[in-house]
């Protein structure tokens, strides 16, 4: 059985427009007519390349990736003592998932405006804030608890900077 399709038929315009869109097509070259302006399209620049010339961004995106799988992998293997054990983990998996999430971040820093102000107070929170989150689950010492404040005030005016 074969498929007919109605509106095919029904169509003002069907296969004349074609035929119509094809001659007007045609025409400027039948009559040796050429454009003024001559588009070049320039050859595709490899990803890597435009990566490469935004500067230290992107390295410095993989760089804080690598440091935050390797903290990830020691967090998950340490052992906690056994009356805290429950609050220095999710202290420790709030640090994790704070570092992974501005890291992915950092990777986008190629495409603003301002890069070097929003990568300067990403990686001061990353290193204020979950640094200290970090020590304090690692060590069970609260010492440093106004240093994480500042880091999530950093984190903040990172994420505003990258607005501007």
């Amino acid at each position: 059985m074969v498929f007919i399709n109605p509106l095919h038929y029904t169509s003002l315009l069907g296969d004349s427009a074609s035929y119509v869109w094809r001659t007007f097509e045609a025409a400027p070259k039948y009559l040796g007519l050429k454009s003024k302006n001559e588009i070049k399209i320039p050859s595709p620049i490899p990803l890597w390349k435009l990566a490469a010339d935004t500067g230290p961004y992107v390295r410095l995106a993989a760089f804080s990736g690598a440091a935050a799988v390797i903290l990830n992998g020691y967090g998950f293997y340490k052992q906690y003592p056994k009356y805290d054990e429950v609050h220095l983990k999710k202290v420790f998996e709030t640090a994790s998932y704070f570092h992974f999430i501005h890291t992915l971040a950092m990777l986008g820093l190629p495409l603003c405006k301002r890069p070097l102000l929003s990568t300067t107070f990403l990686v001061s929170g990353i290193i204020l804030c979950c640094g200290t989150c970090y020590y304090y689950a690692f060590t069970g010492k609260k010492q440093h608890d106004i240093i994480t404040k500042v880091g999530g005030m950093c984190f903040i005016i990172g994420w505003l900077c990258m607005c501007i």
